[in-house]
């Protein structure tokens, strides 16, 4: 199967920061592609060298046969891009901004209807068409603008950060579009920076200051994880652990994070054991009364690799994934 994306040693420096550092990937059709990482990951820089918007220093990206250097013309005529920011227009209606950006890309006739109609549908924004965008909860303006990137249909669509902000329900709606669109034959590609939604994804990339971390399907990532987790509780109820910040750390033992009020113990698979464990975390964690071990989640996954990175040397092809 060909990649409807495929990105050759693409680099973005801005002054003395690296923010794209020879990124290296391949994407499929018909695949929820994520790009997953904190603020300062790079992801948002990569997008827009992808979508034209801003030229790489050096490699090159080729979508849907056309490079990002010589056929922007076609690339932006054959992608669907939906910014950071919400950056339609606040004084015109739901419908107007639909139409505005129909005429845009040249969608006419009864084309733009059955188009406008099925976009409302799916969207669930029909009884809200002539409501200006601005007026919009977060969720509705995240769909809108999404429905102005599907316009044209699209073959690819690409998305910074669409729910950043958004409450916890609109953006579970809003992956379920995704998801619908996967299934419809569209490749996207997001970038998220919560470690929750990356578990919707078939396949994604851990970015870290413009490197790839490691890239993978969520579950086969999780099922490699090479190391054991436990998760320790307070031994009062709804007590909150902290580990100190600069501690020196019990043999055997990783790490030890806040996980959702509790602690997050990282051990080596030999020193699993939690009656001992727990008498080590007690003597450093103040409250320490409960540990039960629990599988690693995309969060954990994350905080591994940043760990490994600091803690080695540069690795010459890091960079270069394919799949």
């Amino acid at each position: 199967m060909s990649a409807v994306i495929a990105v050759e040693k693409l680099r973005k420096r801005y002054e003395a920061t690296c923010a794209v550092n020879d990124l290296s990937f391949t994407m499929e059709k018909s695949c929820l592609f994520g790009l997953v990482g904190a603020d300062g990951a790079g992801k948002s820089t990569l997008l827009r060298m992808l979508t034209t918007l801003i030229p790489p220093d050096a490699g090159d990206a080729v979508i849907l046969g056309g490079s990002i250097r010589t056929d922007l013309k076609f690339i932006r005529s054959h992608i669907g891009f939906m910014p950071q920011h919400f950056s339609l227009y606040g004084d015109m209606s739901v419908a107007e901004n639909l139409h505005f950006f129909a005429d845009i890309f040249g969608v006419t006739g009864a084309e733009r209807r059955q188009r406008v109609k099925k976009l409302l549908a799916f969207s669930h924004l029909a009884p809200f068409i002539h409501r200006p965008a601005a007026k919009l909860s977060g969720g509705m303006k995240q769909k809108l603008a999404l429905c102005c990137a599907l316009i044209h249909t699209p073959q690819v669509l690409l998305l910074d950060e669409p729910t950043t902000g958004v409450d916890p329900v609109s953006r579970r709606e809003f992956w379920e579009i995704l998801a619908g669109l996967r299934n419809e034959g569209i490749a996207v590609l997001i970038a998220t920076p919560y470690m929750d939604e990356a578990t919707w994804c078939d396949d994604l990339i851990f970015m870290h200051q413009g490197n790839i971390l490691s890239r993978g399907a969520p579950a086969a990532l999780i099922d490699a994880f090479p190391a054991a987790i436990f998760r320790v509780t307070g031994s009062k109820e709804d007590e909150m652990l902290y580990c100190p910040a600069s501690v020196t750390l019990p043999e055997g033992i990783e790490s030890i994070y806040a996980s959702g009020g509790a602690l997050h113990v990282v051990c080596d698979k030999r020193a699993a054991d939690p009656s001992l464990l727990l008498e080590r975390v007690g003597k450093i964690v103040p409250g320490a009364g409960r540990i039960e071990p629990c599988t690693p989640g995309m969060e954990d996954l994350f905080f591994r690799e940043i760990a490994t990175v600091a803690a080695a040397p540069p690795m010459a092809g890091r960079n270069d994934v394919e799949h």
